[in-house]
């Protein structure tokens, strides 16, 4: 009688390699292959950036430029918000010099003079509510940007622009002031427009 014939059925069986001895385990057809301790790795979803050791879904930090444009959104959004209130404050001023003007050489009456007082105190009204609505667009477009999506930059880049075309009409007239405004303008649209800004904007949110 031999042990080692396979066709004996009272003979000695061949043994069977065991998993775990120098041999891979191999995992069931269909089943995903098992990380470390039997547990399933698991990545970040194809796409989405890995937070904080690994994890995905992480805070994703405001590029440098975009923090930079978004003081300067600040910063032309206030100055536009304190002349347009200078403006409404100054439609006073305005109709009082009109009223109080020399008009007995011009053939202007009394009622000409006033209806023009009138009319000079309503265009800096209207003026200062119109600046004063664009300002607060720059500003909450700035408070906007930590959490805005690729609208708000959008947004961003044509009150930028809007800025920039006003502040070359004022250059024409020897505004030097308008400098300032004019590179503020260029800059925000520069900083927005980079690849970073715009991977900024198209982050994932969660």
């Amino acid at each position: 009688m031999s042990f080692g014939d396979p066709n004996n059925p009272y003979g000695q069986q061949p043994q069977q390699p065991q998993p775990g001895y120098g041999y891979p385990q191999q995992a069931p057809q269909g089943v995903p292959p098992q990380g470390g301790y039997g547990y399933p790795q698991q990545g970040a979803p194809v796409g989405y950036p890995a937070g904080p050791g690994g994890y995905p879904g992480g805070p994703v930090e405001m590029p440098g430029g975009v923090k930079g444009a978004r003081i300067m959104l600040f910063v032309l959004g206030g100055l536009q918000a304190v002349g347009a209130l200078f403006a409404i404050v100054a439609s006073a001023w305005v109709a009082d010099m009109i009223s109080g003007a020399d008009t007995s050489n011009s053939g202007l009456s009394s009622s000409d003079t006033d209806k023009a007082a009138s009319f000079g105190a309503a265009f800096m009204i209207g003026f200062g509510v119109v600046i004063l609505a664009f300002a607060l667009w720059g500003i909450l477009t700035a408070v906007k940007i930590p959490k805005g999506r690729n609208g708000i930059r959008i947004s961003a880049i044509v009150y930028a622009s809007i800025v920039t075309l006003f502040s070359l009409l004022s250059l024409l007239t020897a505004n030097i002031f308008a400098l300032f405004s004019l590179v503020l303008g260029i800059l925000i649209i520069v900083f927005l427009a980079k690849n970073e800004g715009s991977r900024y904007f198209n982050r994932p949110q969660y």
